[in-house]
């Protein structure tokens, strides 16, 4: 049985959108995993009868305060020792869950991955990744993982050269990408291109024998696949893209009056005459952020994923979905291994 963690008081619009969107998970979660749901019971049973969901779908624990997005992270989680994150960190250290996710306080997540959880041996710095849609003729839509998107912005090289090992790892674990791509985010694709923070960088995984290092990736091939299926950079610079990215998707969408201007103008006439780009227009469709549901913490002894505050329930439906993929991938476990082998 995998059991998955929910906070149902996490986001801008919770409970109501944590609890539909949950209740939307059901139709594809596996009959073997479970959610269980942490938060204000009365309220949960509430919006699950309003949902005509039978409550036996899911395994509620009973919580009592909620950490804000206005409160001190580190305070807060203290304080309010019986809000919906800290006892769902309870719950994950202790085992009762297999993997804890929230759309709440980012920086009380981060405060319950590094203090409850904690670093794996041996991790200089965790990361928070993400997963980006990566479109070509040969291999169609498929995703890559994009890290740093928000932890380190001032990471050091050695930092850096390690992201390449978690991100390998969890490629191919979570998405079955047989020996990834690394590549690192630079200014242009030869080397010894970039700042000294990029050179050093370069020379460390270049060194790294324990993942397939291809060298630099400018950021108009990121999105194509092309040169790599990890991408490494700092939390500047990452956080940085993936908000264009998302600003593109929003602009695109709202031309499109509502749906992606490029697949309503195009698909219908290309997707007939050349039958193999046909897929590619729905590239825009997997650029919503909210089919990728929240951002993962790599480097901590137990799945966690971070969602947006503004997460609507089709995101937390993907939110859940994605939790599952990663709990069943058991990349804490095989990264714990490669960490130790090379002690």
């Amino acid at each position: 049985m995998i059991r998955i963690g929910i906070d149902a008081m996490g986001g801008d619009f919770a409970p109501e959108v944590a609890i539909e969107g949950a209740v939307m998970s059901l139709q594809y979660l596996d009959k073997e995993s479970r959610i269980v749901l942490f938060g204000d019971q009365k309220r949960i049973v509430e919006l699950l009868n309003k949902h005509n969901c039978p409550v036996e779908k899911f395994d509620i624990v009973a919580t009592s305060q909620v950490i804000e997005m206005g409160d001190h992270p580190a305070k807060a989680f203290i304080s309010k020792s019986d809000s919906s994150i800290s006892v769902g960190f309870r719950y994950l250290a202790e085992g009762k869950v297999d993997g804890f996710a929230s759309a709440g306080s980012t920086g009380a997540m981060m405060v319950g991955s590094m203090q409850v959880i904690k670093p794996i041996e041996g991790v200089i710095r965790p990361v928070l990744a993400t997963l980006i849609p990566t479109v070509s003729a040969e291999q169609g839509i498929r995703q890559a993982v994009l890290m740093d998107v928000g932890l380190n912005v001032d990471a050091k090289p050695e930092v850096l050269a390690q992201y390449g090992l978690l991100g390998s790892i969890y490629a191919k674990s979570a998405l079955n990408i047989d020996n990834p791509r690394v590549a690192l985010l630079n200014i242009g694709e030869e080397e010894g291109k970039g700042n000294a923070q990029a050179k050093t960088t370069y020379d460390l995984m270049k060194e790294d024998k324990r993942y397939n290092f291809v060298g630099n990736v400018e950021a108009s091939y990121i999105f194509t696949g092309k040169i790599g299926d990890v991408v490494v950079a700092d939390a500047f610079v990452g956080n940085s893209l993936l908000k264009m990215a998302e600003a593109l998707y929003r602009i695109n969408f709202k031309l499109g009056g509502g749906k992606p201007r490029l697949k309503l103008l195009l698909r219908p006439i290309l997707g007939r005459l050349i039958p193999k780009l046909y897929y590619q227009f729905d590239f825009w469709d997997a650029m919503n952020a909210e089919s990728v549901g929240g951002l993962q913490v790599m480097g901590v002894n137990a799945p966690v994923m971070i969602g947006h505050g503004s997460s609507s329930a089709r995101a937390i439906c993907s939110m859940i979905l994605s939790m599952e993929r990663d709990i069943k991938s058991n990349f804490p476990a095989k990264l714990r291994e490669a960490l130790k082998d090379h002690e």
